[in-house]
């Protein structure tokens, strides 16, 4: 960068919502036009990202210098992308949020895609807090979303693999090099192995899994809006059920059918694809249990669910 200019525009990072919000390292320049970084246990260095998913919430709000604020979230099969759209935001940024209000009042479902920089936010108490400030988003069809959902699954695995790769090196620039650790992976590495230690990553084949059944079309309904759910009558006493309380457990049982491998599912996953799907958590975890007391699931281990054959 000369003297005086500005940085380089960054790439973009097609990331899951589970990567990104699970980071809690970052880092800025010392220099006026310096980017920010976010940077996951993966060792992705994140300024900007490529993010889609089923708007869930955007409500508008005053802040203290009289400016106006929307605040949103988004929901990808692996968690939630929080996001803020003010009025630094372009023109077309604020009509499309704007736009999108209206829908969100009436309920409409919306699937959104965006390109967004990443922002990270530090309590007194030390906890970072993630999150995003659009600079472009549009909305899609399912058939894009799939599209993005396979994207970014490809550059989740790869990123894994250089994780998996580096861990066997010495942990040095050079280490890495000689490990065939790509040069836009090297920094993130580094400084990532050294905050987050040992990190599991079967969560994030456990969303990539979930992604993919998502892109594939096996769920579709987990990357589509939800009508609310019909009242079905209970076969004893011809009463309606509350709540369609039959599908939530036709729905847990489809989700543990698709996602186990042999180890069974565990408890977080399942309930994550319940309320992707439009069921309220609470009684998606009430028909677990449920289900589990009947012995129509079973517990290999502690908080993982198997069907019973």
């Amino acid at each position: 960068m000369q003297s005086g200019g500005r940085a380089k525009r960054q790439p973009a990072w097609h990331m899951l919502a589970s990567e990104f919000s699970e980071a809690t390292l970052n880092e800025k320049g010392s220099g006026e036009y310096d980017p920010s970084f976010v940077i996951t246990k993966l060792g992705a260095k994140v300024n900007r990202v490529v993010v889609a998913g089923l708007l869930e919430r955007l409500e508008v709000r005053e802040t203290s210098n009289g400016s106006t604020l929307y605040q949103g979230q988004m929901r990808d099969p692996s968690g939630l992308h929080y996001f803020s759209v003010g009025d630094y935001a372009s023109e077309s940024m604020r009509e499309l949020t704007l736009s999108l209000v209206e829908k969100t009042e009436v309920g409409e479902p919306v699937l959104l895609l965006m390109v967004a920089k990443s922002r990270w936010y530090q309590t007194d108490e030390g906890a970072v807090y993630t999150s995003l400030r659009p600079e472009e988003a549009c909305e899609i069809d399912a058939q894009q979303y799939a599209l993005w959902l396979t994207r970014t699954c490809e550059d989740t695995l790869q990123r894994m693999k250089h994780f998996t790769d580096s861990l066997a090196a010495e942990p040095t620039r050079e280490g890495l090099v000689a490990a065939g650790i790509p040069p836009h992976m090297i920094d993130g590495l580094l400084v990532s192995r050294n905050h987050y230690g040992e990190i599991d990553t079967e969560n994030y084949t456990l969303n990539i899994m979930q992604a993919l059944d998502i892109a594939e079309g096996r769920m579709e309904a987990a990357s589509q809006p939800v009508a609310a759910p019909v009242a079905r009558t209970d076969e004893e006493s011809g009463e309606p059920e509350s709540g369609g309380e039959s599908e939530v457990k036709e729905t847990i049982l489809s989700i543990i059918e698709q996602l186990d491998q042999g180890d069974g599912v565990d408890f977080e996953s399942v309930l994550t694809n319940a309320v992707a799907r439009g069921f309220d958590r609470g009684l998606a975890e009430e028909k677990l249990d449920e289900l589990s007391n009947e012995g129509t699931l079973h517990e290999p281990r502690f908080g993982w669910f198997r069907i019973v054959a």
